[in-house]
């Protein structure tokens, strides 16, 4: 056993401090950004914000409506291989969706099988590598069989808090590394377990470790509002991943019941009892369930929440003087402090 003093910050934590600004505009940001991904060797251009591979998040009509905005998609792992053949049959210019959505798959070799030949086939630019823990050794193993396999595929790969595991999976092959264990809204791994990393510190020092190597990183989870997605960017975040602040929409799919007079869609971690009864036929009886189930407010079609956050990102770049996302996180700096905002008239969310 051993205690780690050193103090790690979660967005609450911090506030990012204004500078001097040339900006005069908001509109004057561009947050396009071009990456040149590390072991896959290609380049991938775009808003670097993702909808999580959840239900009710990582849908195919979602990926539609962010790629509008040149924004990304994971699309959850239980869309099948024949649902995908669907999406890319019916696709007049398969470019976009190729270039802006994933494929996600665990570790399961059968189901990876289907996978390959959907790669093959139809030229998906990428897949996403999803597990809880991302330190395990066959993960790590299985990250490098995917590399073999497909040399110019790019991969995710995660989850992970840590310097040396975001660098053992670049090394293995990933190209982008998924940050974050316990910071998701409906998600109980640190209830249950005991385990993660405050964000904003694992972001910070995962991100470190990844440029050092050439590779990216995504902050996966803990994201509340848009601030805290500049926060993410500031910290050193490639991308932002994001579940709770994308459910609850159109887009989303779901039923919309009416609770207290209000419109509520379910929304539900893929860990949690829902999303095994759902998918797996329960939860089995080594394990626990590792997430909750809530209703989140009705919010229609999301194109309004995506002009929100944009603009939220903008905004904080003009505060900083960053012309473009780019440069936002050699802008920031963060002040530590103890109270995010004034509450007086701020409902419970």
């Amino acid at each position: 056993m051993r205690i780690d003093n050193e103090i790690k910050l979660d967005f609450k934590d911090v506030l990012i401090r204004p500078k001097r600004s040339i900006l005069r505009s908001r509109k004057d940001v561009n947050l396009s950004r071009t990456y040149k991904l590390r072991n896959s060797g290609k380049l991938w251009t775009g808003i670097p914000i993702m909808a999580a591979n959840m239900d009710g998040v990582g849908t195919f009509r979602m990926a539609e409506a962010l790629r509008k905005s040149h924004m990304f998609t994971c699309i959850t792992k239980q869309h099948t291989v024949e649902d995908w053949k669907d999406q890319l049959d019916n696709q007049p210019q398969r470019g976009p969706i190729r270039r802006l959505t994933a494929i996600s798959i665990g570790t399961n070799l059968t189901e990876y099988s289907g996978v390959k030949s959907l790669i093959g086939r139809y030229e998906i630019e990428w897949i996403c590598i999803d597990i809880a823990n991302g330190y395990s050794e066959h993960f790590v193993d299985f990250v490098k069989q995917v590399r073999d396999d497909f040399p110019s595929l790019n991969i995710i790969a995660g989850n992970v808090v840590t310097a040396d595991m975001t660098q053992e999976l670049i090394l293995a092959g990933a190209d982008v590394v998924k940050v974050g264990i316990g910071p998701g809204s409906v998600c109980t791994t640190r209830i249950q377990t005991g385990v993660g990393y405050p964000q904003l510190s694992a972001v910070i020092e995962c991100a470190d470790a990844a440029h050092g190597l050439g590779g990216h990183i995504i902050a996966d989870g803990g994201c509340t509002c848009p601030g805290d997605v500049a926060k993410a960017f500031g910290a050193g975040a490639d991308f932002v991943m994001l579940g709770g602040m994308l459910a609850g929409h159109t887009e989303g799919g779901g039923e919309i019941v009416e609770i207290d007079g209000e419109k509520k869609i379910q929304f539900y971690g893929m860990s949690s009892d829902t999303a095994m009864n759902k998918h797996s036929g329960g939860v089995a009886n080594y394990r626990s369930s590792e997430g909750r189930t809530v209703q989140v407010r009705y919010k229609g079609n999301v194109e309004d929440t995506i002009s929100d956050l944009l603009g939220g990102i903008r905004s904080t770049c003009t505060y900083v003087g960053a012309p473009t996302l780019k440069q936002l996180s050699k802008c920031t700096t963060f002040v530590r402090c103890t109270q995010q905002f004034n509450a007086v008239f701020v409902k419970n969310r």
